[in-house]
C-alpha cells in the first residue's frame, strides 16, 4: 500500500517514491546535521536539490507555516483563557511569550516541514518509480548527474 503525501511529507520522505529519507539524520535537533540533506534519495536516487539555490523558497513556507502556528496558538489561548482585549488585561502578553518559546522549540521541525513541502511541490510521487527512470530536464545540476 503507498503511503499519502500528508504522511511523506510529514515524515521527511522522498516524494517521488515516499520511502527514502530526505534527510541525513532523523533526528531534528541534531544541531550538527539540521540541515544536510541526502544528495539523492537512497530508495530512488531523485536528486534532493533539483536545481543550484532550490531551497531559498522554504523561506515563504516556513513564514506560512509560522503564521499559521501564531494564529492557531492564539485561537487556542482564546478559547482556553478567554483573554480579552483590555487595557488592564496583561494575558495577551503571556500568550506571546508562551508561543515564542514554543516557537523557537519546534523551529528544527518547522524548517524541516518546509523543506519536505517545498521539495514535494516540484517533485511528483512515481508508483512505478523502480521501472521508470529519473528524467533530467534543464534546471537540473548536471555535474550532479551520475553517467
Amino acid at each position: 500500500m503507498p503511503k499519502n503525501y500528508l504522511w511523506s511529507t510529514l515524515n521527511n520522505k522522498c516524494p517521488r517514491c515516499r520511502e527514502g529519507k530526505l534527510f541525513v539524520s532523523s533526528n531534528p535537533y541534531d544541531l550538527s546535521a539540521i540541515t544536510k540533506m541526502n544528495e539523492r534519495c537512497p530508495v530512488c536516487g531523485q536528486p534532493t536539490e533539483i536545481e543550484l539555490g532550490f531551497y531559498y523558497g522554504t523561506g515563504y513556507v516556513s513564514y506560512a507555516l509560522t503564521v499559521a502556528y501564531f494564529v492557531s496558538t492564539f485561537v487556542a489561548w482564546k478559547v482556553l483563557i478567554g483573554m480579552t482585549f483590555d487595557l488592564d488585561d496583561n494575558r495577551i502578553f503571556y500568550w506571546m511569550g508562551t508561543a515564542i518559546v514554543l516557537l523557537l522549540f519546534t523551529q528544527p521541525l518547522i524548517m524541516r516541514l518546509s523543506r519536505s513541502i517545498w521539495l514535494g511541490w516540484f517533485v511528483s510521487y512515481n508508483k512505478n518509480w523502480k521501472n521508470e527512470p529519473l528524467e533530467y530536464n534543464e534546471r537540473m545540476d548536471h555535474n550532479r548527474k551520475e553517467h
